[in-house]
């Protein structure tokens, strides 16, 4: 099956085979280099737990993309928060191109999709998450007007479009700094689960080439950019077998050390299928704590999960090309097993921290469809959580690492107020904060403005999380120490605070019964309203 098929609702489906503005102000995107260089190691803890903004900007109606045409609302800046403030650190935003390309020889894409593609990075871009944009459904024999078919005949069309399209893509964004990742492209095979055919797999590997080359000649942070390529049908085994060739990376930066390397392996998780997408109800349970053995897969347990992560480990991971479970999870079985949502969250907590244990990131797939047969996290609408377990199973198992990215390391100790920052500015400010619980953790979004009338320059905010609280991952701030009285230093990128101007910093805690709010914020010594 394609990936429309597996992982669309079955309304969505429906829809499918029928049919053939923000809460929040965005900030400019960041300049090119605020960011520093991050080893693969680096990046891979700095990403934190990722999720997919699925069935939205690759959903199209008679092949033209369109972000509702699968029946999930528009994206929204309010909605991106949100799951930011869930704990994802990483969004992956699939994108089809499709009908939106226009005719030869300039294939030139719709400016309005490129923009509103834009927009929907910069929802989660400006609040300091890593974003991840691809190519997703254009390689579908199934969808309409999906062209990039690697069994194709007329191949040298189908490699000059795609070295087009990739070229505006890349040039739309060459000033985001290495927050933004780019995709080659997704599940891309011959239309069937077998053995790749040969002239599928030369044809993926020249697509990752042009894909790889393309980006690095449009210069400015692309020369750099962390750029992430997947084998056949992102299949484990056949992307460590002996059809994938990694792409050469000739034309990067200079300024990328010789020895560390700026090429990521995408692979996705689903095994094992008849407990993690097959809807006939069968198998409802997962992993060792499975209770009815009728219920429970014959394969793919823990021990093959942890030999497919130790196969990219040996194979990637080890030569210094982080590796990237661009989508993972398991559909709703509920109306057949009402206990199907704690395997689920089993499932969840082992593939990410095996994915972890073996130096990979990942991404969990919603589509956005809550009930049976869905992947969703959220309620696309109110940005409610709907799977609060399996959620709080991803947190748990991603860890409390800080980010590595921001150029200034948070202090040992929290400053004093007679130690403010250099040039911290004489301005008052005010704090907004917002706490969304479950079971024993829970997020806390915190904006701060200034209200004065000079720039602030650098900052600290302190304040003190309530009893039983303890940090254990945060975003834009460092966070030291994580419990009692904290202390939030700047990132860097977000370091300067002109008057009436705001950012918005957030952690992951776990509490012992008491979510409440944080309190006696202090920005560089002085109190907040």
């Amino acid at each position: 099956m394609q990936s429309i098929m597996r992982k669309a609702g079955p309304a969505l489906l429906a829809a499918v085979l029928a049919f053939g503005g923000a809460a929040y102000g965005m900030t400019r995107p960041a300049s090119a280099d605020v960011v520093a260089q991050l080893s693969g190691p680096q990046l891979v803890a700095d990403m934190g737990a990722g999720w997919n903004l699925g069935n939205t900007l690759e959903a199209n109606n008679n092949g033209i993309p369109s972000e509702t045409a699968w029946g999930n609302p528009a994206v929204t800046q309010a909605f991106i928060d949100r799951v930011r403030a869930a704990g994802f650190k990483t969004i992956r935003i699939p994108v089809s191109y499709l009908g939106h390309i226009g005719s030869g020889p300039g294939y030139t894409v719709n400016a309005a999709w490129l923009t509103r593609i834009k927009e929907v990075v910069d929802y989660a871009y400006s609040r300091g998450l890593y974003v991840l944009i691809n190519m997703h459904g254009d390689g579908y024999k199934s969808v309409t007007g999906s062209w990039l078919i690697c069994d194709a005949a007329d191949q040298t069309t189908i490699k000059d479009k795609y070295q087009k399209v990739w070229q505006q893509i890349a040039s739309k964004f060459q000033t985001y700094n290495e927050h933004l990742i780019f995709e080659s492209m997704n599940e891309n095979f011959d239309g069937q689960y077998g053995n790749p055919t040969q002239p599928c797999y030369s044809n993926i590997n020249a697509y990752n080439q042009i894909f790889v080359d393309t980006v690095r000649r449009t210069g400015g942070t692309n020369a750099s950019r962390w750029l992430l390529v997947p084998g056949w049908n992102t299949n484990i085994d056949h992307t460590v077998g002996s059809g994938f060739v990694l792409p050469t990376d000739q034309n990067r930066s200079s300024s990328v050390p010789a020895n560390e390397q700026r090429i990521m392996i995408s692979v996705h998780y689903y095994d094992p299928w008849d407990f993690a997408g097959q809807e006939d109800g069968t198998i409802t349970q997962w992993g060792a704590g499975a209770t009815d053995p009728a219920k429970k897969s014959v394969w793919g347990q823990e021990d093959f999960l942890d030999g497919q992560m130790k196969k990219v480990y040996d194979k990637f991971v080890t030569r210094g090309y982080p590796v990237f479970v661009g989508e993972y999870g398991s559909i709703d079985k509920t109306t057949y097993d009402s206990t199907n949502n704690r395997y689920r969250a089993d499932y969840a907590r082992a593939v990410v921290a095996t994915a972890k244990k073996y130096g990979a990131a990942t991404a969990y797939w919603d589509n956005g469809w809550n009930g049976q047969h869905g992947f969703a996290l959220f309620d696309r609408s109110t940005g409610a959580v709907t799977q609060p377990g399996i959620i709080n199973a991803i947190m748990s198992a991603v860890g409390g690492s800080q980010p590595s990215s921001p150029p200034t390391s948070p202090p040992t100790t929290p400053p004093t107020t007679t130690s403010p920052p250099a040039n911290p500015g004489t301005g008052t400010c005010r704090v907004a904060s917002t706490v969304s619980a479950w079971n024993t953790g829970l997020t806390t979004i915190i904006t701060i403005t200034n209200t004065g009338t000079t720039a602030v320059n650098g900052w600290t905010l302190g304040f003190t999380l309530a009893a039983g609280q303890t940090i254990v991952s945060g975003w834009s701030a460092g966070y030291s120490p994580a419990s009692g009285a904290v202390t939030a230093t700047d990132a860097g990128y977000n370091g300067v605070l002109a008057p009436g101007g705001s950012t918005t910093i957030g952690y992951q805690a776990n509490h012992t019964g008491n979510a409440a709010a944080p309190t006696g914020f202090r920005l560089n010594g002085a109190t907040c309203s």
